[in-house]
């Protein structure tokens, strides 16, 4: 799996895209978070915290995340390097898994220059303790996951065709599902609107900004990123025999 993984991060930042990728990420919330009127700038909010950047964020990588993941079985398939990869020592776990992780450190790194966002933000008020930093904290553990959750629809997406354009589209359509589909399809189920909501990963990233980190938002997350792994395992192992 080490292997895999460094294979991955090796060609992510030996071609423009992994640096493209970290430079739109920090560009983009740098632009709403600073530069462009309106309720997502820090400076025009009165308020020193970053729910804006956490508000804005999940919808970036939405389409960020994809761009990433879209390669990693969709390129193997076309140029033919799968059936090569697969004739490995290695399980179909630890490959599905090794481009996992290597997707995954990739975004974390886009995600660590903007912890200079929480010295900025405490910079604006006379004392550290006005800054609420549990509710930070949780909010980038809740990110933290969501990429996790982000990254493994991308990587089932991928191998679902040889395609990249095709993998980038489906995966956004699948992480919008599941981050809002469900937060909207609560509005049309009046009766059970809670649950339903539950089922998608906003009410559980919003639950884990609060700076509250229960196990059960931390479970849906993990087994939501499982359940996609596991699902392209399957399409692999099906595509082989």
């Amino acid at each position: 799996m080490k292997s895999i993984l460094l294979k991955e991060i090796k060609s992510f930042f030996g071609s423009p895209i992994g640096w493209f990728v970290v430079a739109i990420f920090l560009l983009l919330n740098g632009l709403f978070l600073w530069v462009f009127d309106g309720e997502y700038n820090i400076l025009q909010s009165g308020f020193a915290d970053l729910t804006p950047f956490f508000t804005i964020a999940p919808w970036i990588l939405i389409f960020l995340i994809p761009a990433v993941t879209m390669r990693s079985f969709a390129d193997e398939k076309k140029q033919g390097t799968l059936e090569l990869l697969v004739t490995k020592p290695l399980t179909m776990w630890q490959i599905v898994a090794g481009k996992f992780f290597g997707s995954f450190l990739l975004i974390v790194l886009a995600i660590v220059p903007t912890l200079v966002y929480v010295w900025i933000v405490s910079g604006f008020v006379l004392s550290p303790m006005q800054v609420d930093l549990g509710s930070i904290i949780g909010s980038y553990f809740g990110l933290l996951f969501l990429i996790a959750a982000y990254t493994a629809i991308g990587i089932f997406t991928s191998a679902l065709s040889d395609n990249q354009i095709v993998a980038f589209i489906l995966s956004v359509f699948v992480c919008f599902l599941f981050y809002y589909g469900f937060e909207g399809a609560a509005s049309l189920f009046k009766s059970a609107s809670d649950a339903v909501a539950w089922l998608g990963m906003d009410s559980h990233f919003r639950s884990m900004s609060r700076g509250v980190l229960d196990t059960r938002d931390i479970l849906y997350f993990a087994s939501l990123a499982v359940l996609f792994l596991s699902l392209t395992v399957y399409k692999l192992k099906a595509a082989r025999s």
